[in-house]
């Protein structure tokens, strides 16, 4: 299917690994103009190596800045004034008992996971609004409803994506600007390799039997029963870019694997 991408630009926050990158090249195989982000320049060159590795004629350009920072935003708004599609991607999570949740960790969590999209949807929404057309989304989590117990600090912050993007999308009706959420669900990211790798080799079990115990007993509602790719969340989010989604705006798409039991 030709997702009617090319000639759009395209902005993903939090790029070089995980869902992020599988969202870049995704749109860089749709023939969008893609721009990485993150913190490191070894890190953002290794992302971009990756995305051309499999597309040589990919059209790949970066920027190295904190964007949980708002000094790290002015930078990035300097080099890419303008944009077609924003992709608030950029996050960070931290199993942690409530009770030792410090002040520090709400606020730091707070600016990285909602700040961060607030500060790069207040600066191309409007011009999305002036020449008609633009795609915002935040990616946010089934922890957004199924608020976990281990990390409330992270499920608060998901639960206020899905605040902001919808009230974004009161502001686009009647023009060609779609503001959406995607609830990703357990997905296997770099961060949950290594933990299912560490926990394998501290129980001296095979990685695929941990995963199994994840889903018994973390996430027993998954109906998918395993971490979803970041590849298959990337297509949800890809399509919702993508001028065929035009009918689509101020949702809250699932690709959760079925972990939220409720219909709506």
């Amino acid at each position: 299917m030709d997702l009617k991408l090319q000639g759009k630009s395209a902005l993903v926050s939090g790029s070089t690994a995980g869902i992020g990158l599988a969202i870049a090249q995704t749109l860089a195989q749709e023939g969008a103009s893609v721009i990485v982000t993150g913190r490191s320049h070894q890190r953002v060159a290794q992302a971009i190596d990756k995305i051309k590795q499999n597309n040589p004629k990919a059209q790949v350009s970066s920027v190295v800045a904190d964007l949980a920072t708002q000094a790290g935003a002015a930078q990035l708004f300097q080099q890419v004034p303008h944009i077609d599609i924003l992709v608030n991607n950029l996050g960070s999570y931290e199993p942690k008992p409530f009770v030792e949740i410090t002040d520090a960790d709400w606020l730091n969590i707070f600016e990285t996971n909602v700040l961060s999209g607030v500060r790069l949807s207040r600066q191309y929404l409007q011009q999305m609004l002036n020449q008609n057309w633009g795609r915002i989304i935040f990616i946010s989590s089934e922890s957004a409803i199924q608020i976990p117990v281990e990390m409330i600090h992270y499920g608060m912050t998901k639960t206020a994506q899905l605040a902001v993007s919808r009230g974004l999308a009161e502001m686009t009706a009647g023009t060609g600007v779609t503001v959406n959420a995607v609830l990703a669900g357990p997905t296997r990211s770099e961060g949950v390799d290594e933990f299912v790798t560490k926990m394998a080799k501290e129980r001296s079990a095979k990685p695929e039997e941990v995963e199994a115990e994840f889903f018994q007993t973390v996430r027993p509602t998954s109906l998918l029963q395993r971490f979803a790719t970041t590849d298959e969340v990337a297509a949800m989010v890809v399509y919702l870019c993508s001028p065929l989604a035009s009918a689509t705006n101020g949702a809250a798409l699932r690709v959760d694997g079925g972990v939220i039991r409720s219909i709506i």
